[in-house]
């Protein structure tokens, strides 16, 4: 998704005396810089910069929100919102799903990721969507609008997925009868981005700092 209206930017300062933070859409030539964004906040995890590039082109029933922080002219962060289905027992309900989340290192606890966080939250609200989902620490992102998905009614896609940190943000267009079991896209499966694979990555009590899903947003400071 592109953008770079007025109306699409916030300009923040990251902490007192830090650099000056911009939030905006992602343009088409963000796109390389992106990548390097995600491959080196989740080194260990190499498919999460794959997983972008193909959920920001896959047919979806909701447009992906893609949105960048940038300091003195260069994208230091990213966080992508793409579409998922809530199978609820009155009808299929279109939703999205805040993955992946990726700051650079060097710009970690800086609270960028809070303020991508904020605007993603903020603009999916006004896109119409009733819910955002996501796999991630709920210490993080308990702090930030989310809520355990389970408390809600809400069933996680994959078993693998701890119910910590299976997490929602109901937005304006929620109504209490949407219940049921989160579906994600197509991408998410074909590249194994659901849930923990190894059991010892729950040692932590919830193993959400080691899902695709969450990955640098844990490396934030909770600020």
């Amino acid at each position: 998704m592109t953008g770079d209206h007025a109306s699409e930017m916030s300009r923040t300062s990251a902490r007192r005396g830090g650099p000056e933070v911009v939030i905006r859409r992602e343009r088409e030539d963000d796109l390389p810089t992106v990548r390097r964004v995600h491959a080196a906040a989740f080194a260990a995890e190499p498919r999460v910069a794959d997983l972008t590039d193909v959920l920001r082109s896959a047919p979806a029933p909701l447009e992906p929100l893609s949105l960048v922080a940038v300091v003195d002219g260069e994208v230091v962060g990213h966080v992508l919102l793409s579409a998922g289905r809530l199978d609820a027992p009155r009808r299929i309900v279109d939703v999205l799903v805040l993955s992946p989340l990726g700051v650079l290192p060097d710009f970690q606890h800086l609270g960028i990721g809070t303020r991508l966080v904020s605007r993603a939250l903020a603009e999916a609200d006004e896109s119409g969507a009733p819910l955002l989902f996501l796999e991630g620490s709920p210490d993080y992102y308990g702090k930030r609008g989310f809520k355990r998905a389970d408390e809600f009614g809400f069933r996680a896609p994959s078993l693998r997925i701890p119910a910590p940190a299976f997490q929602v943000a109901p937005l304006s267009a929620y109504e209490p009868w949407m219940t049921g079991t989160l579906v994600y896209s197509d991408p998410f499966w074909a590249m194994d981005c659901v849930g923990l694979r190894d059991p010892a990555d729950l040692a932590d009590g919830d193993g959400a700092d080691a899902a695709p899903a969450d990955g640098a947003a844990e490396q934030e400071a909770a600020r």
